[in-house]
């Protein structure tokens, strides 16, 4: 774990934004098509946790990204080369562009000043979306990883993240995957070499400082 002053200085609010992986409702809603996902999503208190954040970078000034997953009806554009992919196309909810499955969740709360970054094909929310392009015109260096899952859009976007040069911080208690187990297993074993490990409250803490420069 990082020392508090490690983290203060990864985390100014000017150089730093927060995403948010596939939290939507039809990912970790009540309608899930994934619904031993969501059920562990809340659970776990990841989906709680995401939410704090999300609160604490609005207050601190920290740019907010929502990654969000997304399919056209007619799958134009979208992946068919892995068994994930084929598998989805068989859900009973889908995740079709412009539908409430792929509104934000709550208890999230989008703000206005919030970036909503849609994809329409592979597993990461860096690689061809556009993000990478939006956090260097923001000036950031470190991004927060959050949401879903722990198995597979979670550490593509960590690793993403790293080999594009920003510090990667992983939020641990508000990111979730299956079983349950899973996501301590790859947090201790995967994500901690490649990314900074913080809990929800550290990450809080450092941005309530009254020494905090907040961005205009």
């Amino acid at each position: 774990m990082p020392s508090r002053h490690q983290l203060l200085e990864q985390l100014e609010p000017p150089t730093t934004a927060l995403l948010t992986v596939e939290c939507q409702q039809g990912v970790v809603g009540k309608d899930s098509a994934l619904p031993e996902l969501a059920a562990q999503a809340s659970a776990s208190g990841a989906l709680r946790n995401v939410a704090r954040l999300v609160a604490a970078a609005h207050d601190a000034g920290v740019q907010v990204l929502h990654a969000v997953a997304e399919r056209r009806p007619d799958g134009r554009g979208s992946n068919r080369n892995a068994r994930l992919f084929r598998a989805a196309e068989r859900l009973p909810v889908q995740q079709h562009t412009g539908s409430a499955a792929v509104r934000v969740a709550p208890p999230i709360d989008v703000a206005p000043e919030d970036l909503v970054v849609r994809r329409l094909h592979g597993l990461s929310p860096l690689a061809g979306t556009g993000v990478d392009p939006l956090l260097r015109n923001l000036g950031c260096r470190t991004l927060l990883v959050t949401g879903v899952s722990a198995n597979v859009a979670v550490p593509c976007a960590v690793f993403d993240a790293v080999n594009l040069g920003y510090t990667a911080v992983v939020v641990a208690d508000a990111i979730a995957g299956v079983p349950a187990e899973y996501t301590p297993a790859m947090i201790r074993n995967t994500l901690s070499l490649v990314a900074t490990i913080a809990t929800t409250d550290e990450v809080v803490s450092c941005w309530k400082g009254p020494h905090r420069i907040t961005r205009a």
